[in-house]
Formats: structure tokens, C-alpha cells, sequence
């Protein structure tokens, strides 16, 4: 299946870019996603009639994302106490949940998908390095730092 990103995708390509993607992909995330159209002459010729349009909002989202970071990389590091053994392991985890909370509380806007944690939950006491998607191209890491009550 042909289609015309109206956005950039990670992974897949930029604004304007007719990419060939696996047909169950396209129509059921990129297409419902409003992050591509099929390519087709009509949807080609009205997306050359948009491009400026297009790739104004892109910009517009790039500089909203790049603000965030900013503001994010404003907030020396994010501490977060939870009950723990005396060997340090945590009673429960620390999920992506619990740190968009502390981030939130901190000042930060950031939502749940956002959050990368490479090394999934946290179940262990100490200073942990994450990193803060908010657009494909900005990614912003922060300090998180796990203690015990």
C-alpha cells in the first residue's frame, strides 16, 4: 500500500514522503491516525495544494515541543519516595504512571506515552537516567532519583 505522510513518523519517513507500508498499518494507524492519505493522483495534487499548510503546523509542533523540553530541562531532577527493604527493593514499582505524577507535580506537562523507561519499571532504590519524548525529533532526559520512606 502506497500512502503520502502528512506528518513525520519515526521509523518511517517525513512530511510528504510516499512510503510503501504493509496495508493493515496504513488502514487501521496512519490513515485513522490523520497521519497519512493513500496515494492517489487526487490525494497527491491535493496534498501539494496543503504542503505549506502542512508543514507550518509541523513546525508550530516542533516549537511547542522544543518549549516543553526547555521547561523541562528547567527542573533539576524528580525525587520519589516509596517503601522499601532494607536491600533496597521497592514494594511495588515505579511505573511510567508514578513519574508523569512527579513531573506534573514538579511544574512539568508531560502525558504518560511520552515517558521512556529503557529499562521498564523501577523496582530498585537510586538515580536513574529517563527520557522524555515530546515530539520525534526532541527528546529530553531528566534525573529521577527512587528513595526510601
Amino acid at each position: 500500500m502506497d500512502i503520502i505522510l502528512l506528518e513525520k513518523v519515526r521509523n518511517l519517513g517525513d512530511l510528504g514522503e510516499q512510503v510503501r507500508v504493509k496495508s493493515g498499518y496504513g488502514r487501521n494507524f496512519l490513515i485513522p491516525g490523520g497521519k497519512a492519505v493513500m496515494a492517489t493522483k487526487v490525494n497527491i495534487e491535493k496534498f501539494e495544494g496543503r504542503r505549506a499548510e502542512l508543514e507550518a503546523k509541523a513546525s508550530e509542533k516542533m516549537a511547542a515541543a522544543e518549549a516543553r523540553g526547555a521547561k523541562l530541562a528547567e527542573i533539576d531532577g524528580v525525587t520519589i519516595t516509596m517503601r522499601a527493604s532494607d536491600e533496597g527493593k521497592l514494594f511495588g514499582s515505579v511505573a511510567a504512571l508514578d513519574v508523569v505524577d512527579a513531573l506534573n507535580a514538579a511544574g512539568a506537562e508531560v502525558n504518560k506515552r511520552e515517558v521512556i523507561m529503557p529499562e521498564g519499571h523501577i523496582r530498585q532504590i537510586g538515580d536513574y537516567e529517563l527520557i522524555i519524548q515530546l515530539h520525534s525529533d526532541v527528546n529530553q532526559p531528566f534525573k529521577l532519583t527512587i528513595a526510601a520512606e
